[in-house]
This record gives structure tokens, sequence and C-alpha cells, in this order.
């Protein structure tokens, strides 16, 4: 005898068959008539969405380690969502995308999510629209948005209305970008206008084994005849290290966690500030562990030349050393991260010396433009943080546009209206300091280290300041070399012998003379004596001081400064 076979559902068959009565509490029921079907096929319409997709539509997706738009949104909040413009389109096609507003940390946040279990949450002309609404409803408002990224693109059948309906999305997107921030995840797999809209977005955040870019994999296949996977081409990896995706991480869960984390972090548009937190980390605590750092760092046989992770002082400057990272797989070089002094959110833009040296190139340079411009909008202040040796010099980075990118930076900068603070940990020198957040470009507060050596140029420049005594030296070394061959001559030496012995004290005789006038540079020149006694830099600043003296006066900035949208007129460059 065979079995039938028992077909997958989500129903309890312990539960009493669910009925759903359209009449009053404690109403006599009489006859139904067309009432009761209208109100019957209303419930029905309202509930589709949810319950008319299969189990084997909703296998399909968990098979493949996904979640359904209905998961991710429960992970998000544990609030109910208030779902709006709920099916649109041709036998309501439009349920293949669901947006809403959902109450996440007492804040009201718009957000959409494709869902792929119906029509592989494909895009026609309909629920492009819905999208746009839900953009404009956000900029209204004054809301955040969120979005979860999961689709197979426009929808082949509905033509040309799968582009119409894209395209009404970006509009609106663009339109509502500098007005309120918006935080993008991207699940599944996404090609074409699925990866246009969310890098729209001001945050994108890419989970493991996902994938989002111009083309597939089949279409390089088809036109260069390159064989490469979907990682290879968009994956994390990639993404996270060109700086289109913002964050990288393990899988949806952390994916749509970290985006509520950082949403605590921005506020909810440009006319306000970023959430502000009490804390029970006393604002006066000492940075002892930022003293022991520079001390080992410095003390150490590589002296000031000695690099250390910047990241660390960040960690013991913000409330109870928590801070987020923006782009930190890509120009690790610099370091980009939002994090709380007395309880307000601050954007730190740092020069991390333990990666080449700190030196700011294309990467570095636009990803500090990048989060400077994002902190300028949305009202945050910003510390930056200085140790560089300037900007990274050679062909490959003249050929990619150094130039140009590092004017991005400038200009960022330069157009910052929010409080700054700059703080002047070591290196200062050159082009990067003059482009990097000082008083001409206008910080509000420039303040130092004692081991600040702020220079026109690094150790080189003694080439230009002592150049009368180093033509000395050097002319003086084939006198000595002649005079030693002599010496050794006359004392039986060979020639050759006698040469090569003569040239190499005389070398360490050179090697020694430019040691002392390194020496004598760094003590005149490479120091914050200068800058202190011209006004380039304020005031001195002790390492176990930094979180005191850094959060009073972000604390003071902040109370003279009213968060509002940025007025006058836009630079051509961005």
């Amino acid at each position: 005898m065979s079995m039938k076979a028992i077909k997958p559902s989500l129903n309890n068959p312990f539960d009493p068959p669910e009925k759903v009565e359209f009449t009053i509490p404690g109403e006599i029921s009489r006859t139904t008539g067309p009432y009761e079907e209208a109100m019957k096929e209303g419930y029905d319409l309202i509930q589709r969405p949810i319950k008319s997709v299969s189990i084997d539509q909703i296998e399909k997706q968990h098979f493949k380690k996904r979640m359904t738009v209905w998961e991710r949104i429960k992970v998000l909040s544990d609030k109910e969502p208030n779902v709006l413009y709920q099916n649109w389109g041709k036998n309501l096609d439009g349920a293949s995308l669901v947006t809403a507003i959902l109450n996440i940390g007492g804040r009201d946040v718009a957000v959409y999510g494709h869902d792929f279990t119906v029509r592989a949450g494909s895009i026609d002309a309909t629920n492009g629209s819905k999208l746009a609404r839900l953009f404009n409803m956000a900029g209204e408002k004054g809301i955040p948005l969120i979005g979860m990224n999961d689709s197979a693109g426009a929808f082949v059948p509905a033509g040309v209305g799968g582009l119409d309906g894209y395209a009404e999305a970006f509009t609106a997107l663009r339109k509502i970008s500098g007005v309120v921030p918006s935080i993008m995840c991207m699940f599944g797999f996404n090609a074409g206008g699925g990866s246009y809209l969310p890098r729209q977005g001001s945050f994108v955040i890419q989970p493991a084994d996902t994938f989002f870019g111009l083309t597939g994999p089949g279409v390089v296949k088809s036109v260069l005849g390159e064989d490469i996977t979907p990682d290879e081409l968009g994956g994390p990896k990639v993404h996270g290290k060109s700086g289109v995706a913002d964050l990288t991480v393990s899988d949806e869960v952390a994916a749509l966690r970290t985006a509520v984390r950082l949403l605590s972090y921005i506020p909810d548009n440009n006319s306000v500030g970023a959430p502000f937190q009490e804390t029970s980390d006393p604002l006066n605590r000492k940075t002892w562990e930022i003293n022991t750092l520079l001390k080992k760092a410095f003390n150490s046989p590589t002296g000031f030349n000695t690099p250390f992770d910047v990241s660390i002082i960040i960690q013991q400057i913000c409330d109870h050393g928590d801070y987020f990272e923006l782009q930190p797989e890509r120009a690790k070089e610099a370091v980009t991260a939002f994090g709380r002094l007395g309880g307000q959110v601050v954007g730190f833009v740092a020069n991390n010396s333990a990666v080449a040296s700190g030196q700011i190139d294309c990467d570095s340079a636009v990803k500090i433009a990048r989060f400077v411009r994002f902190c300028n909008i949305y009202n945050i202040p910003i510390i930056f943080m200085e140790d560089t040796t300037g900007f990274l010099p050679g062909r490959e980075q003249e050929s990619r546009g150094i130039v140009q990118a590092g004017r991005s930076m400038l200009d960022a900068i330069v157009d910052v209206r929010t409080p700054r603070i700059l703080l002047i940990l070591r290196n200062a020198f050159g082009g990067a300091y003059a482009s990097y957040n000082n008083y001409p470009t206008g910080a509000d507060l420039v303040l130092a280290l004692p081991t600040t050596r702020l220079a026109v140029m690094g150790p080189a420049g003694k080439e230009f300041v002592y150049k009368d005594e180093i033509r000395k030296i050097r002319g003086a070394v084939a006198d000595m070399v002649k005079k030693g061959v002599e010496e050794r001559t006359k004392a039986g030496m060979e020639a050759g012998a006698a040469k090569k012995d003569a040239e190499k004290e005389a070398a360490e005789w050179l090697k020694g003379q430019e040691a002392a006038l390194n020496q004598r540079y760094e003590k005149e020149l490479m120091n914050p004596k200068e800058g202190l006694a011209l006004g380039s830099i304020s005031s001195i600043v002790m390492p176990t001081d930094l979180r005191q003296v850094l959060g009073e006066n972000i604390a003071f900035l902040m109370r003279h400064y009213k968060p509002s949208p940025m007025c006058g007129p836009q630079r051509e460059f961005h």
C-alpha cells in the first residue's frame, strides 16, 4: 500500500480552523449579503501578500540561507509594521515589494523590502511607483529609510514599464538624498537597477554569499567570454574593498542588526542633530592607555617613525570605548567612524600610520571626502586626527587621479559647516597638513600632542634648511677619501684595499653627520613650537587628557550650533 505524499504546510493541524466573522461582537447573526462578501474580499486582499505564498517558496528562501521579507522586518523591530501601498497593478503584482513604516527604537523609519517569494521580487511600473511614493513620504515627513534589496530586477513581461518603475524610484531617491539618510541592505542576487537604486543610498551593507553589480556573470561570459563567479564579480570582498559597500557582514541577521546600530548614530533628517545618548562614562576619565601606547611606540628603536593603530586612540576617547567604523575594508590608511563623546555623536576622521605610514592616496582621499560630506549634511561634528607624512607620490597614483581625489577631500573639508576640531597626533607635513582641517580651512579648534611634528617637509627638509652645511659636508668626502688613501698607503696597505677602506670610513662619517642634521632638523623644526608660536596650533594637550579636552570642546561647540539643512551655493564638484 503506497503512502500519499504529505505536502508541507504552515497550518498547525491542532489549531481550530480559522473563521473570520464580519459582524459586531454580540450582534445577532442575520442573513449575509453583498456587504459581507465585500468585507471578505477586502480581508483576503489584506492577507494576500503574507498568506498567498506557498510553503515551497518560503522553503526555497530558507534553503538559500535567506529570510522572507516578513522575517527580515521582524529582525529590525519587534513592533508590527504599518504596511503602506499594499498591492498595486494587474493581479496584485505590487505584492512583490513591501513598503511600510516601522518603529525602531522609538523612531519612525520608512522601510521597503522585495518579497522574493512573489515573482522573484521583480519591479514593474506599479511597484516602482510604490517605492517612489515611500521615498517622497520619507522626505516630506523627515524620517530615515532602510531598504532590504532582494530582487531579480525589472519584470521582463512588463516591458518598458519595469524600466519606468526603476527610473521613477531612482528619481525619488535622488531627490531625498541629503534630506533624510538611508541604509541599504543587499540580499540575494541583484543586478542592473537592483544595484543602482541601493547605491543611491547613504550606506550599503552587504552580507556574505550575495551579489550585486551592473551585470551578472552570465552577461560577462556572453559579452567578454570571461568565466567569473558571482562572488569574484560582485561579492562583499569586491565591494568592501572598492567602497561600493560601506560595510560587509557574515549573514542577513548581522546586516539587519548592523543597520539598526548604524541608525542609532545618524539623525532622522538634515534639520536635526544625531540622537543624544546619556552615558555613565565620565567625561574627565583619564586616557592612560593612549599614554602607554605612544610611550611604547616612540621609545622603541624606531622612535618617532614607529607606526601605531589610531583606532586604539579613537576607542579610548569614545564613551565606553564604543565606536562604529565605516568602510573598514577599504583604504585602511584612513579610519572613518562614528562614536559618542559625553553622549554626543561625533564623526572621527583619522590617519592610520599602521598602514602605509598613514599616507593619503586616491582611495583614502575619496573615503574621507564621502564621510565628511555626510557629517556636514546631517549636522554631525567632526574630530580630525592627523598623523600623515603626506599624499602618496608616484606614477600609479598620478595616473589614477590623486590630484582630483585630493581635491575632493579638500573641497569636502573646506565646505564643512558643522563644529570641527583638528587633533595633531604626530606627523603633519606639507600639502596633507594644508588640506586637512587646519585654521585656514575652517577648523574651530586645532589641538596638538607634545609628540607633534608639524613641518613643511619631513626629514628630507634638511636638504633645504641646511643646504650650505650639507654641501660643505658632502664636498669634504672626496678630500677625506684622498687623505685616507694616502695615509693607508704610507702605512703599507695595498692601494685597492686602502681606497676601499678609506671610502668606507668616509661613508660612515657622512652618515653620522647627516644623522646629526636629521636630529637637529627634528629638534628645531619638526615639533609643535613654531605652530604654537604662529597660532596654527591653539594649545598642547597631554595624551591622558584627550577625552576630557575633546569632549568639553565638542559640547561647547554644539551648544552654539543650530542644526539645519545646508544653505548657500552648491559647488561644482562633489
